[in-house]
């Protein structure tokens, strides 16, 4: 008992860091969204062409890993090479194209899970179940898709800015979280030098 108790010490503490630079990390990148809009935007074009090159390298050696066992192997092939491609051509065409597939992903994600919600509520409403907030939600995730086909530069504005929320808020729950954690080192060191003693 006497060896695990720095090796549990050594842990949590390694955790408790982690957690706390992940926190003040986060809400740092909300803050520079906030502070420094234009230089985010372009951040994030990037951020989208340098995954989709990764993505689709990755896809590409996974999909020959498989080859053997999958037989569908050449659609993770094909996936891979339709990525990568995409990645080529935004770095090239940096960054008008990454900020048109964030808006157009965002706005068919919108009018799509609207349809899906108006469709519900039709099923809904035959089977006799409450479905007008079905109905309402699914209208308006389709009125919203609509709208961020249209007025792309607010689109592309509200993706920065649920970003920038993300991170601020997710930093501070991640502080809190490391906070808890620091709470239960000190339980466990409590009940570790209990059962010593």
């Amino acid at each position: 008992m006497a060896m695990a108790q720095p090796l549990i010490q050594s842990t949590l503490n390694r955790a408790w860091w982690g957690i706390v630079l992940r926190g003040i990390l986060a809400i740092a990148l909300g803050v520079f969204i906030i502070a420094r809009p234009l230089e985010s935007v372009a951040a994030f074009a990037l951020l989208i062409a340098v995954w989709a090159l990764i993505d689709g390298i990755t896809n590409i050696v996974h999909s020959f890993d498989v080859r053997p066992f999958v037989k569908q192997w050449w659609l993770m092939l094909v996936g891979g090479i339709i990525s990568f491609v995409f990645g080529i051509l935004a770095l090239y065409a940096y960054p008008v194209l990454s900020l048109a597939f964030a808006v157009i992903w965002v706005s068919w994600w919108l009018l799509l899970s609207g349809f899906v919600g108006i469709y519900i509520a039709v099923l809904q409403r035959s089977a006799h179940v409450a479905w007008g907030w079905t109905m309402a939600l699914g209208v308006l995730s389709v009125v919203a898709g609509v709208y961020a086909l249209v007025y792309q530069p607010a689109t592309l504005a509200a993706i920065m800015g649920l970003i920038a929320a993300f991170g601020i808020v997710g930093g501070i729950f991640l502080l809190i979280g490391a906070t808890r954690l620091k709470s239960a080192q000190q339980d466990v060191r409590s009940a570790l030098g209990a059962s010593m003693g």
